[in-house]
């Protein structure tokens, strides 16, 4: 059989059923909230459940076709997620008398559109090394765009554009290709990152000429976070880049480095901005603010204490009290009216998406799909620690959103992109490659593991020693040459 034939007659059976109780999922709690609420069951529910299944059926299909090998836990998930935020959307809906569940169908249909377009059209992950530069400068461009473009968004923070009569955070899609240019970066030039230094208690620091790279994006998040006024996005990207370092070069001291980059850049950002001021003395205090500031986040906080263990069940809580609880708070509305269990299960949905991204990271060949992968899983992981920390008073609240979840079409677009640069890279690594194999897989075989739908049995564990392996060993002495100039 060839390969091609064998992508083709690879079934998606346990991606089909997990989308589908999905489906069943939704509807029975859009029944069980009317029901609760005294309502009659009317059109809008019918149009939610139909447009969900329709899209995640136009996804189910055009992985079928194009990424048969790829991953079949990640979309479930995913959907699984967009469920549960439709539902909160649309439980605020009817007690705030708005519409936003139907504007967060639509750009749910738009975003899936552009992830089966990045399925359908982009051959392999591996085309995005050729243009990472490209993808790296344009980031910079899309980053700075919100601070000289107007908007009709009254915000406090410059991170919107508007086109039109639409509103979207180019940040979004700007992490995205950042994520992407310094994962082509760490593997063109990994020895300049992995050269030592001088060592001092007990770890091994990289020369200095070596810390450009960390040193600039450091700098362009503090310059990015005092012109836009936001903190959120730049923290994201900073510990999602030195993340991405760490595990390129297995090195502990880029990660004390970075800690102390960041302590110092939130000091800087900390003396110069109000609104960073007012966030760390609602998080230190916010009862103490319950009448300016802090009304938000005492508000969440009194609904997750309401919710308790088991929540005080759908529509019989008060989640429209926290102001903007269908974007920021989402997290919050959810252990009112799920409780404990409910917001748990929810966060267990993210550790499974998060984990299957890493699992996708370990088990791919090549080190640029290692890099991509695990930056793309672990900027998920950093978005869900800062948010829930945030609700919770863990943390000072940024601002960011709940990925899949939150009310936004920014957000649901860069992470249904997201989505599909995992499952292609997922699905390049499990499809059998022609001309007979290579090394590591002889036959050429790379099927994915019966036992673990959608993954490949590939034995790599870890990604240091795999971007180690892509280099030549004939050119060691030319790179350390190179290195050391």
């Amino acid at each position: 059989m060839s390969a091609r034939s064998a992508v083709a007659a690879r079934p998606r059976g346990v991606e089909l059923g997990l989308l589908i109780a999905s489906g069943v999922v939704l509807a029975v709690a859009l029944v069980a909230l009317q029901l609760s609420l005294g309502n009659d069951l009317d059109w809008e529910v019918g149009i939610l459940v139909g447009g969900y299944i329709l899209v995640f059926g136009l996804a189910h299909l055009v992985l079928c076709l194009k990424a048969p090998n790829a991953d079949q836990i990640m979309l479930p998930v995913a959907a699984m997620l967009n469920a549960i935020g439709l539902l909160m959307i649309y439980r605020l809906d009817l007690a705030l008398e708005q519409a936003l569940a139907n504007s967060q169908m639509m750009w749910t249909v738009i975003a899936v559109v552009f992830f089966s377009v990045v399925m359908w059209f982009m051959k392999s992950h591996t085309t995005l090394q050729n243009y990472a530069y490209l993808l790296g400068l344009g980031a910079l461009i899309l980053s700075a765009l919100p601070i000289v473009w107007p908007t009709s968004m009254n915000a406090d923070a410059k991170v919107w554009i508007s086109v039109g009569p639409v509103s979207i955070q180019p940040g979004e899609f700007a992490k995205i290709m950042l994520l992407i240019f310094f994962a082509a970066l760490l593997v063109n030039k990994r020895t300049l990152f992995s050269v030592a230094g001088k060592r001092f208690l007990g770890l091994q620091f990289p020369r200095l000429r070596d810390l450009g790279p960390i040193l600039l994006v450091w700098g362009l998040a503090i310059l990015i976070m005092a012109a836009q006024n936001d903190f959120g996005p730049a923290l994201l990207l900073f510990a999602t880049i030195l993340g991405m370092l760490y595990m390129a070069t297995g090195r502990s001291s880029w990660l004390v480095i970075g800690l102390g980059l960041a302590i110092i850049g939130v000091y800087i950002v900390f003396q110069i901005s109000d609104k960073i001021q007012d966030r760390f003395t609602n998080f230190l205090d916010p009862i103490g603010n319950y009448d300016g500031t802090g009304y938000q986040l005492s508000q969440g906080l009194f609904g997750l204490s309401f919710g308790g263990l088991t929540g005080t069940g759908l529509g019989e809580g008060y989640p429209q009290n926290v102001p903007v609880a269908w974007s920021d708070f989402i997290l919050s509305s959810i252990g009112e009216e799920l409780g404990f269990v409910g917001l748990a299960a929810v966060l267990i949905l993210f550790a499974i998406l998060i984990s299957r991204g890493f699992l996708t990271a370990l088990r791919a060949t090549d080190s640029f799909g290692k890099l991509v992968a695990a930056g793309l899983s672990l900027t998920l992981a950093v978005q869900i620690f800062v948010v829930t920390g945030g609700i919770s008073k863990l943390l000072p609240m940024t601002g960011l959103t709940t990925p899949f979840m939150s009310h936004g079409g920014s957000s649901l677009l860069a992470n249904y992109i997201l989505l599909a640069l995992l499952l292609k890279i997922s699905h390049d690594m499990n499809t059998p490659k022609t001309g007979g194999g290579n090394a590591a897989n002889p036959g050429g075989n790379a099927s994915g593991n019966a036992e673990d739908p959608g993954t490949g049995n590939d034995p790599s564990t870890s990604l240091s020693p795999a971007v180690n392996a892509n280099q030549n060993p004939s050119s060691g002495t030319s790179s350390e040459k190179e290195a050391r100039r």
